[in-house]
């Protein structure tokens, strides 16, 4: 951290030291003892502005005690057929560790539908999976290796990618928007798996609205992307679909290579089984209650909606035959593309 960069988190820290009740406590859930790296991702996520970041960082505080989010890890969504429909429609699971100590989370963005409960029982879930992520994961691997490891790696399966995705656009937006505002810079990079040629088309547009910050982060990588993550994680933590025709076994990893998407794989069991024991004993004498969690939902920010609109464009090309190379729909992309993209895709 150069000289400039530590003097703005001094003076960061010097007006967050200042924050009284409720936010001082849902600042403590928020940077879990690791003050320096939290705000640091605020100042990155505002160029290193301290006014505008402390401003994000307090909204972010209020937001959390507005939707009781220091409590989310107590309301299990129940009974557990329909929290089982939803992880196999909003398609997220944690598959190991890198080499470096980082979690891999893989995304099945291609063949998430979002189609089997409302809005805000994703919503919920996803927030659930951010908070533990934070709460218990994150911490669990800082012990473990000995120092601050405050963000996560992820694999985004673009299997099955298509014109439906139309349908998620809206709520993928909402999704992104929470994290972009509640949860920034907790991604170290993104692998891109398993890209259709529409999702090429889609980026060659999107890819001029994004940040550089983010570009940066996002690598679309060759079929299942197999040979380039085993650069940075063991076979053991590959996820599922990166093993698609591969000889690797990952018989030794406690996740087994398997389906880590499924309720049954062992980090959304231990998910799961945590909520419902929090939820226990914050309320052992009250029968745990039905229902989603309703957080208030963000209006996307201008950069969001004008990145989702231009998704929403170019699909309805293809959907008219005038997409970019429409005949070409389908196709993988050359083994030797370089291009990066974006998580909200």
């Amino acid at each position: 951290m150069g000289t400039g960069s530590q003097d703005a988190t001094n003076r960061f820290k010097a007006l967050m030291d200042q924050v009284e009740e409720p936010l001082k406590t849902t600042y403590q859930n928020v940077h879990q003892g690791y003050h320096a790296e939290t705000l640091a991702r605020f100042l990155k996520a505002r160029e290193w502005n301290v006014i505008k970041a402390h401003k994000m960082l307090v909204d972010c505080l209020h937001w959390r005690v507005q939707n009781e989010i220091d409590n989310i890890l107590t309301k299990p969504i129940i009974p557990t057929d329909l929290y089982r429909a939803v992880r196999n429609s909003q398609l997220i699971g944690m598959s190991g560790y890198s080499r470096e100590g980082l979690p891999v989370f893989a995304h099945g963005v291609g063949l998430s539908t979002f189609d089997k409960a409302s809005v805000h029982y994703y919503v919920q879930s996803h927030i659930q999976i951010n908070e533990y992520r934070d709460r218990i994961v994150l911490p669990t691997a800082s012990r473990k290796y000995g120092r601050p490891i405050t963000t996560c790696v992820k694999v985004l399966d673009m299997t099955g990618l298509k014109l439906s995705a139309l349908n998620q656009i809206k709520l993928m937006t909402i999704i992104s928007t929470i994290d972009d505002m509640n949860y920034p810079e907790k991604t170290n990079a993104y692998y891109i798996v398993n890209a259709p040629y529409i999702f090429s088309a889609c980026w060659k547009v999107v890819k001029p609205l994004l940040q550089e910050r983010t570009r940066k982060k996002v690598q679309v990588l060759s079929g299942n992307g197999r040979d380039e993550l085993l650069k940075i994680m063991d076979a053991a933590s590959l996820p599922h679909f990166c093993n698609r025709g591969g000889s690797g076994s990952s018989r030794h990893s406690e996740y087994a290579n398997e389906n880590c998407f499924s309720l049954d794989h062992p980090f959304h069991q231990q998910l799961y089984n945590y909520i419902k024991q929090q939820s226990l004993a914050s309320e052992p004498t009250q029968p745990i209650r039905q229902g989603s969690v309703h957080v208030d939902l963000p209006e996307p920010a201008a950069e969001g909606t004008e990145i989702a609109k231009t998704i929403e464009s170019e699909m309805h090309k293809f959907e008219n035959g005038n997409g970019l190379s429409g005949s070409l729909d389908g196709h993988k992309i050359n083994d030797n593309s370089d291009y990066r993209t974006a998580h909200c895709l």
